[in-house]
């Protein structure tokens, strides 16, 4: 396929000289399904990847795929962390995820392809808005509102020339064939209504056969295309032509390798891997793959890497029509269940890696069909629960859909503890939502219990604790009827969390208290180290240092015999604040610096970001100001990618310190006050007060009066607190 005329349209685009800003910086690509429009945008991307050194961004945006089209959101999502932001960074509400994509993508010069655009809407988030970014759009639609809002540019693309469409033809039968009378070649294309998808597809049927002549191949097709004329209700002759040729390919497939594409139809994705392809077909891995190869052969199916497929998403629609109508409704849902219990039972094991001490789901076993995958590290089964986390979300809403409440509970429980740790939140929170619907409806009150304490943790880490208390006190509630004395130590100590977070020490030590009575109660020797680390970052900040440092100590030791790496890492982080605070500065840098590189090991940015701010603490007591300022300058950093906005201001708390042992007053003046700022609009008052002390602090030289009155400020915001802690700030103030 040449297409030189549209590529030559398309460098039209680029001004003479690199570097020099576009003119044009929206283009859009239109034109029937299967006339080549990513093929075309992808080949012009290639041609000039050397005009954007700053590298090239592809979506599939799937608007008209049979599934669920890709949200802005989730686009944004792929983008930002492709863009070097981790996926728990990225933020949550659409419109700051729109905003950190263009500041990102300010100061480059990058080429983005957006394929299979639906709406104008669903494009326009992911536009990067500088004049030295293009981005390429592929749709179905003309999209007149990128025309009129955003000035972009159209190119029609319309069916290949004959001439095209013979080549194209040739290309793929040289070798394989006698070579065929061109006009005998001509009839073929206009079969095909001279559309590349159709074109490629009957090509390869000629090649595979050669034995047939052309005027029997071009008869088939002709019959093939007299059956859709009768069968169609008025449809456009280019999309009787694709249905054609797909029929006229699918009937020549070998009855097993037919039978695994119209069951891949089922598939919740349209992007799946070998085994879970094995899986819907109920057979072996390896006939599995010489079945997909003849698919592959055939043009039905892209392999995307190895043991990796995709649908155009045309065929996607076909397959599942076809399963639909050859398939009776019981052998459907029956390779539905055999996917679906792919998907569960492979998570089940990643989470043997992941999470090896979370409880894993009590499930029933596997269909004798289905062969889940086992993992032989964290970092493959982390690879496997990346890779397949939007399946297995989109495996939820297929088994929502399917009335399957079973699997729409179980997956997202089982998903929770086996997801890597580069998952977004927010996407789990809506698989969440599903189950715990599901489980209502089945009276499944243990997986109730269980997909609350999920949303509570998620909703914590979206910051939203009143969210998370009413979902970890419905599953205390429901652990206490139903007798689970280890739920009901779990929600407890969940419970204990929500108050730390919001500093009411006193209930959170209570909480964390009956939890580890409990929890000693039944040898659960694991939960009772992570409540007693809770509890000792409970005192710690109650200013309780001793008794903070002699659990902190103990459930270390415990934590390194066990080999815990992620609760290590939290214990550690507690201990450096401990050790910095009684005046041990190279023990607290020797504990924040273990505890960053356990979480860069376990690729876990949520503790990264957390730790970072304890390494910074340390390294400003030793001195070391340019390493402090490094740190926390990451930490704020990642806070505001995850929208953080209290930790962010601790980061800044930090480095204001810095700047006043620096003798900065001025700059360590600035960031206090930014601080002491977002702790007022959060109605933090406990870290307003910290913060109004450190501005009065790096006041007091220049502007007195004002240092006073941060200061009168200060002890009236602290004023209800009672803890030790509390009535040493109120001294040190007064």
């Amino acid at each position: 396929m040449n297409r030189s005329e549209e590529l030559t349209r398309l460098n039209a685009l680029l001004p003479g000289t690199a570097g020099t800003p576009l003119v044009v910086t929206v283009c859009v690509i239109a034109g029937t399904a299967g006339a080549g429009k990513t093929s075309l945008a992808l080949r012009w991307a290639h041609q000039v990847r050397g005009r954007f050194p700053d590298g090239q961004l592809y979506i599939n945006l799937r608007g008209y795929d049979p599934g669920r089209p890709v949200t802005p959101s989730e686009a944004l999502h792929r983008f930002l962390t492709a863009l070097g932001t981790s996926a728990d960074s990225v933020p949550a509400d659409p419109d700051a995820a729109a905003a950190l994509y263009r500041s990102l993508l300010a100061e480059r010069a990058m080429l983005i392809v957006l394929d299979n655009a639906a709406t104008a809407a669903q494009v326009r988030p992911l536009l990067p808005g500088n004049a030295r970014c293009l981005a390429v759009v592929t749709s179905r639609s003309r999209l007149s509102g990128l025309a009129i809002r955003d000035g972009a540019h159209r190119l029609t693309l319309g069916t290949l020339p004959e001439p095209e469409a013979v080549a194209l033809i040739r290309a793929v039968t040289a070798g394989y064939r006698p070579e065929d009378d061109a006009e005998k070649l001509a009839q073929l294309a206009r079969q095909c209504a001279h559309l590349p998808l159709a074109l490629r597809i009957a090509a390869e049927r000629a090649a595979t056969h050669p034995h047939l002549g052309i005027d029997d191949l071009i008869a088939d097709l002709r019959d093939e295309s007299g059956l859709w004329d009768a069968l169609s209700a008025g449809e456009d002759d280019e999309a009787e032509a694709v249905r054609s040729v797909f029929t006229w390919s699918y009937r020549a497939l070998p009855a097993d390798a037919a039978r695994l594409f119209r069951l891949l139809g089922l598939h919740p994705g349209p992007e799946f891997g070998l085994h879970a392809a094995a899986a819907v077909a109920g057979t072996h891995v390896n006939r599995a793959r010489q079945l997909l190869d003849t698919l592959v052969g055939a043009h039905l199916l892209e392999q995307t890497s190895p043991d990796r497929y995709e649908f155009h998403d045309l065929l996607r629609a076909y397959a599942a029509d076809q399963a639909r109508s050859e398939e009776p409704s019981d052998r459907r849902t029956a390779a539905l269940r055999r996917v679906l219990d792919w998907y569960l039972h492979t998570a089940d094991t990643a989470q043997i890696w992941l999470e090896p001490e979370e409880a894993r789901l009590s499930i029933d076993p596997p269909d004798e069909a289905v062969m889940p995958l086992s993992f032989s590290d964290y970092d493959t089964a982390a690879n496997w629960s990346e890779r397949e986390h939007a399946n297995v979300l989109a495996a939820t809403r297929a088994a929502q859909t399917a009335g399957l409440d079973t699997y729409a509970w179980q997956l997202p429980a089982v998903l929770y503890p086996a997801q890597a740790p580069s998952a977004s939140a927010l996407d789990w929170l809506d698989a969440g939502l599903i189950g715990l619907a599901a489980a209502r409806r089945l009276g499944e009150r243990e997986g109730e219990a269980t997909l609350l304490e999920d949303l509570g943790m998620t909703h914590a880490r979206l910051n939203d604790l009143s969210a998370a208390e009413k979902c970890h006190r419905g599953a205390l509630a429901i652990r206490r009827e139903l007798g689970d004395r280890y739920g009901e130590a779990n929600s407890l100590n969940l419970l204990g969390l929500t108050h730390l977070n919001r500093r009411q020490l006193s209930a959170a030590g209570d909480h964390f208290e009956q939890a580890i009575a409990l929890f000693r109660d039944i040898e659960a020797r694991h939960f009772e180290a992570v409540a007693r680390a809770n509890l000792a970052l409970t005192r710690y900040r109650a200013g309780r240092l001793v008794a903070a440092e002699e659990i902190s100590l103990d459930v270390l030791s415990y934590q390194r015999a066990t080999g815990n790496r992620l609760s290590e890492g939290n214990t550690l982080w507690t201990l450096s604040d401990i050790q910095c605070e009684r005046g041990d500065a190279e023990a607290a840098l020797r504990s924040a610096q273990d505890a960053v590189e356990i979480a860069l090991s376990l690729r876990n940015q949520f503790a990264e970001a957390i730790w970072l701010i304890s390494l910074g603490n340390a390294q400003q007591a030793l001195g070391q100001y340019a390493e402090a300022l490094a740190s926390y300058q990451r930490s704020a950093s990642l806070h505001r990618r995850l929208r953080n906005r209290s930790r962010e201001a601790l980061a800044w708390l930090g480095t204001g310190e810095t700047y006043r042992w620096l003798e900065r007053h001025r700059e360590a003046a600035d960031f206090h006050r930014r601080a002491a700022a977002t702790f007022h609009e959060l109605g933090d008052a406990w870290h307003e007060a910290v913060a109004l002390d450190a501005l009065a602090k790096a006041l007091a030289s220049d502007d007195a009066d004002q240092a006073r009155r941060c200061r009168t400020r200060a002890l009236a915001l602290i004023a209800g607190y009672e803890d030790l802690r509390a009535t040493r700030l109120r001294a040190d103030i007064e």
